[in-house]
């Protein structure tokens, strides 16, 4: 709380000098009665009691009419925040080989995709003021979500992926390509790509050089994620006599494509061979990628006189019915 005129507040010193002007005056008795023998016994009456109330209550009004005069007011402290969101496309792979059994956790067995799937799911959460998008490729690329900030949806878009469902190769240049479309018409003051795979370029009409060297050109950065363990993993395969076993083939990841690509668009290569290092490298990617924020603060100011103006008025009002009544005509 704080007063616009504090100065006006040295008034209230003359407040006792007010009262003791007005009711000095008032004492002046106007019946002269010398029998005081016949009333020494009686009990005062209520009026007489209550008498110093008017006094009190002029007093609490000329305080108070002087407080809202000084104008007291509360700040407010208020602030306005100015975000700059990043555009990211999350280009996620789904070929076959995405069902390779490399990133079980102690309590459970999870391929690489189901491992990718939980681990972009936190990092959107983690990013409230980004828009997003989600593209799955293998053989094509397949817009699963747009650029949005709905990323309620978009997780339920995330959750739909699963392997083989673009078929059974992988595109890494038209996938990229597509991504770079997608972020063309944005005015995002940063845009990037996330490219998770685990394979090697072996279709698509748009090679891995090309596609960097436009991400490069309209200045799209792209940070790429190698996901796959190092040597022999195992793979589940449909068995002749039902249900499912399990084969062991070599882990194929182009690590060098890869390298090109953050290269030339000035992100990073990782290489994520568990669920741990996964979650790192998208932990990284997060703190490198802030969103700007700037913070406007200003103060604004609720007026509070109207409130003394009211006990000023009530105790003023009062203390002048009572005068003109039995408290005030007392002698």
């Amino acid at each position: 709380m704080m007063v616009r005129y504090p100065w006006l507040l040295l008034l209230i010193l003359l407040v006792p000098v007010a009262v003791w002007l007005r009711y000095r005056l008032q004492s002046r008795p106007r019946i002269r009665f010398n029998q005081f023998d016949r009333t020494r016994g009686l009990p005062p009456g209520l009026a007489v009691r209550t008498r110093w109330m008017l006094p009190v209550l002029y007093a609490i009004g000329l305080t108070s009419l002087i407080i809202a005069m000084a104008r007291p007011q509360k700040g407010l402290e208020e602030s306005k925040v100015h975000t700059e969101g990043i555009d990211i496309v999350l280009l996620v792979d789904v070929s076959p080989s995405m069902q390779a059994i490399d990133f079980s956790t102690t309590t459970r067995e999870i391929n690489r995709l189901d491992a990718a799937k939980r681990v972009i799911d936190q990092f959107i959460q983690q990013r409230p003021d980004d828009r997003i998008s989600l593209i799955a490729f293998s053989e094509l690329p397949f817009t699963f979500s747009p650029m949005t900030l709905d990323h309620g949806w978009l997780i339920q878009q995330l959750d739909r992926l699963e392997p083989g469902i673009l078929g059974d190769k992988t595109a890494i240049g038209t996938a990229l390509g597509s991504a770079i479309n997608r972020l063309r018409t944005s005015d995002a003051k940063s845009r990037i790509v996330i490219l998770l795979t685990d394979g090697v370029n072996n279709s698509g009409q748009l090679s891995p050089e090309n596609a960097a060297e436009a991400a490069k050109a309209l200045g799209v950065k792209v940070y790429t994620v190698g996901a796959g363990a190092e040597g022999n993993v195992r793979f589940p395969v449909p068995s002749p006599f039902g249900g499912t076993r399990y084969v062991t083939q070599p882990s194929e990841i182009d690590e060098a494509t890869l390298h090109m690509i953050a290269e030339t668009t000035g992100g990073l290569f990782f290489r994520a061979t568990d669920m741990n290092s996964l979650e790192q490298v998208y932990e990284q990617i997060d703190k490198m990628e802030k969103v700007h924020i700037d913070v406007e603060q200003f103060m604004r100011f609720e007026e509070r006189f109207p409130l003394w103006v009211g006990v000023a008025l009530v105790a003023l009002t009062l203390e002048k019915l009572l005068s003109v009544m039995r408290w005030g005509s007392l002698p």
